[in-house]
């Protein structure tokens, strides 16, 4: 009950758990694309490579910091410290374990926070996500970077929108903002993904409309125009170099390891599976590997979405969609059938 100790118990080893994922991920997805690609990827830092990503951040830390002489230095080097704390502090209320008492019922826990409004939490520091990305093309003062922070707002606000709608559906049928109540609303009621409950089919395609719109939110190919037209060079980070540069790109890989256990908990009941419950970590660890496996899959299978077809297909199919499936949640629990 103690706050410090709670923190320490279970805050730091999340901590230590994204930031060593996170640098991990980075050799992952050279090594994964290797394979398609058929070339070898990382070999030579340590076995197998597996010492690249402790090379690579000695290699940032030791370049020059370099800050354009019109930019507005404060915005400029305060710009990368955001996006990081911003994921880490949403994975706060994501539970990874769950625990069962003598009357059946299950209690989420191995979560640093556990708000009664986790997801609203969660939706809310995706959505601020956007304004260091706007500052740091602002502070740049380059029209590259501006207009790239634009797309970037533009893109982010956009997905913002059918990925709230779809984590909406779990809320509904759970009755509750809270992810350790949805995770105990699959435990009595099913996976709502996986069951063959009346909400399956909802469940499963408001799943794969949140996991799209994540991919968006996480700027991951096929969704990554703000950084990938010829005329953008480097998206907002085009001026930055070394550590700075590092640290955005950590913050992406962070956010693709928050968005898929998220993703899991929502959809594919977390820590819930066959067997006790002292399995739910590795239940939980098993299902966000999955969808992190298939993020990198679809990056490096897929070409990048035009501008245009990038918003269309946000604001002409997906809102639209997750608009008709919150609808259908709605009814499903209003005729007792959820």
């Amino acid at each position: 009950m103690n706050p410090i100790v709670h923190a320490l118990v279970i805050g730091v080893p999340l901590l230590t758990f994204l930031m060593g994922g996170a640098a991990l991920a980075t050799w992952f997805e050279r090594r994964f694309s290797g394979k398609m690609q058929t070339r070898w990827g990382p070999t030579v830092v340590g076995p197998a490579g597996l010492l690249q990503p402790v090379a690579d951040a000695l290699k940032m830390m030791q370049k020059e910091d370099i800050v354009p002489r019109a930019a507005d230095r404060t915005l400029f080097n305060l710009a990368p410290l955001f996006p990081p704390f911003l994921v880490i502090a949403s994975a706060a209320v994501i539970p990874f374990a769950a625990t069962i008492d003598a009357d059946g019922a299950v209690k989420a826990t191995g979560v640093v926070a556990d708000l009664d409004i986790g997801i609203l939490w969660v939706m809310a520091l995706a959505g601020l996500m956007v304004f260091p990305i706007w500052v740091a093309g602002w502070a740049a003062n380059n029209k590259y970077t501006m207009l790239s922070g634009m797309r970037m707002v533009a893109q982010g606000i956009s997905y913002e929108i059918p990925m709230v709608l779809c984590a909406l559906v779990p809320v509904i049928f759970a009755g509750s903002l809270s992810l350790s109540d949805i995770v105990a609303y699959q435990a009595v009621h099913g996976w709502n993904a996986l069951s063959l409950s009346p909400s399956a089919i909802v469940g499963a395609v408001a799943a794969l409309l949140f996991f799209l719109a994540s991919l968006a939110e996480a700027n991951r190919i096929p969704f990554d125009i703000p950084e990938a037209e010829s005329e953008l060079i480097g998206g907002v980070m085009v001026e930055y170099t070394g550590i700075k540069f590092g640290i955005f790109m950590l913050a992406e890989y962070l956010h693709t390891i928050v968005a898929s256990a998220l993703t899991a908990v929502l959809f594919f009941g977390g820590p819930l599976g066959p067997g006790p419950a002292v399995l739910g970590l590795g239940w939980m660890l098993g299902k966000t590997l999955v969808l992190f496996v298939l993020i990198y899959w679809i990056r490096w299978s897929l070409y990048r979405f035009r501008s245009d077809q990038l918003m269309d297909l946000c604001w002409r199919i997906l809102v639209p969609l997750s608009l008709v499936l919150v609808m259908l949640s709605a009814l499903l629990v209003a005729g007792g059938f959820a």
